[in-house]
């Protein structure tokens, strides 16, 4: 698997408007919701220095993104992070995890967003996700 850079990183939180603020009242980051969703829960910036991207992202959110329903399966650990790989090639990656033994928690798929991805847990409970991100080739 070739991997371009680290895409984003983002804290995943049970309690949004506490995670609010300590990343961006108390840390000072210049987080916010998606201009498309300005009331989204999620909060997140491309201007944090030495990060593609960062965000807070509500477990909730987590949740309706990999299964489709506000809340966490019991069947997967909680995760508190999750971290995205940028890929040129999200199929081929998808199948050489499967290959390696590891489970995805959904199929490649394009997000709403434009992001195509593919997401796995590690088994403490990392979300990890394998795609490509179409704005962040752009330039």
């Amino acid at each position: 698997m070739d991997i371009r850079f680290v895409a984003g990183f983002a804290a995943i939180t049970s309690d949004p408007a506490r995670a609010k603020l300590l990343f961006r009242d108390t840390l000072g980051l210049p987080l916010h919701p998606p201009a498309s969703e300005p009331e989204s829960d999620y909060i997140s910036s491309d201007d944090v220095p030495g990060a593609k991207h960062f965000g807070v992202w509500p477990l909730s959110e987590a949740a309706q993104s990999c299964f489709g329903n506000e809340t966490w399966p019991d069947t997967h650990p909680v995760p508190h992070a999750t971290i995205e790989f940028e890929v040129d090639d999200v199929e081929g990656a998808a199948r050489e995890l499967i290959y390696s033994g590891h489970q995805l928690v959904h199929a490649v798929r394009t997000e709403p967003w434009g992001q195509v991805i593919a997401r796995f847990q590690t088994s403490d409970g990392l979300l990890i996700g394998v795609c490509f991100t179409p704005w962040m080739h752009e330039n």
